[in-house]
């Protein structure tokens, strides 16, 4: 069975209203309910072996259910969220593994086995693992050490950055067997964001995300389609998106505008939340004496978005949204 690497919703809609036909269709024709619950179940799940279609357009054969499986740093999160049995990973280039998800990694004995921008094969090997899963870019991508690593495990490289982590979810669910896990770890944070929406009171006009590194440097600030721009619009705020044309970057980009220091004068946002800071982290900002005019600083509406709200995941995530109810409920 072949998987790819991104399902659309339009194509999870209909596979959705195919099983739904295909349950009906077995009740009616005198199945018993625990056979038409079978029915009901994701298409590829406890299919094996299957073909996972990676993010360069390659692909996998993933022979069984992996039971050991080592990432790279940026995609371990996500495999936690859907209790994947991770038994190492790649760690952040400090060598530790990024904040909102380290205490579970070490409740469930993951292995760190190298810091991000380098791998150790050796240590890969000692962690017997039966899939290697890699980041397609970044500083913890592995694609340049593909073949080393296909001859130790089958191994699947993900789009991470080019997706939220609910898409990348439902594909690491799929590679995994996970489907199941997956969609329950997705409809409990929806349901989260839900709830926290209730609690607060989104200010008036609009907010911005800045990546803020103050005068001489790019300061990105999110766009609309980012994923942390998505968390603040699902709990209400509406995005200030920063124009196009102030990139300074080769490459455009969907989820940032790198931006230049005289850029920022020209917001206009009623609030602004600062980019890996708490709120005491984000008064270098507001105390800018060069950004004083802007009306986010001028309301005193400047708040840190989180300390690890650069890489989103699910742990990440629900971290921007406690930081985000914590500043505006009540």
């Amino acid at each position: 069975m072949t998987l790819r690497s991104h399902t659309t919703r339009g194509t999870r809609l209909l596979a959705g209203a195919a099983a739904l036909m295909m349950a009906l269709a077995g009740c009616s024709s005198g199945t018993t309910d625990e056979e038409a619950g079978a029915n009901t179940a994701p298409a590829s799940e406890g299919q094996w072996p299957r073909t996972f279609t990676n993010a360069d357009g390659s692909t996998t054969t993933i022979e069984a259910q992996p039971e050991r499986i080592v990432s790279t740093v940026s995609v371990t999160g996500t495999l936690l969220s859907i209790d994947a049995p991770v038994v190492g990973s790649g760690a952040g280039g400090n060598g530790e593994f990024f904040g909102q998800w380290a205490d579970i990694a070490e409740e469930q004995d993951v292995e760190t086995l190298w810091s991000a921008g380098s791998v150790d094969l050796e240590a890969l090997i000692g962690v017997e693992p039966d899939l290697i899963v890699t980041s397609a870019s970044g500083a913890d991508s592995l694609t340049d050490n593909l073949g080393d690593l296909q001859d130790i495990a089958p191994t699947i490289v993900v789009d991470n950055a080019g997706q939220t982590w609910q898409e990348l979810a439902e594909d690491l669910g799929e590679a995994t067997g996970l489907e199941s896990e997956a969609e329950e770890s997705v409809r409990e944070f929806d349901a989260y964001v839900a709830d926290a929406a209730g609690k607060i009171t989104v200010p008036e006009g609009t907010a911005n995300i800045i990546s803020y590194n103050g005068p001489g440097e790019n300061n990105p600030i999110a766009r609309a389609g980012s994923a942390q721009a998505g968390i603040l619009t699902e709990l209400g705020f509406e995005i200030e998106d920063p124009p196009v044309e102030w990139h300074t970057q080769p490459q455009d980009r969907e989820d940032f505008v790198w931006a230049t220091y005289e850029n920022l004068t020209e917001l206009t946002a009623n609030t602004t939340f600062i980019l890996t800071k708490n709120n005491e982290g984000a008064r270098a900002f507001a105390e800018d004496p060069v950004l004083a005019n802007l009306p986010s600083v001028e309301n005193d509406s400047v708040y840190g978005l989180g300390e690890n709200s650069f890489r989103i995941d699910k742990f990440s995530a629900t971290e921007i949204v406690d930081g985000v109810v914590e500043n505006f409920g009540g």
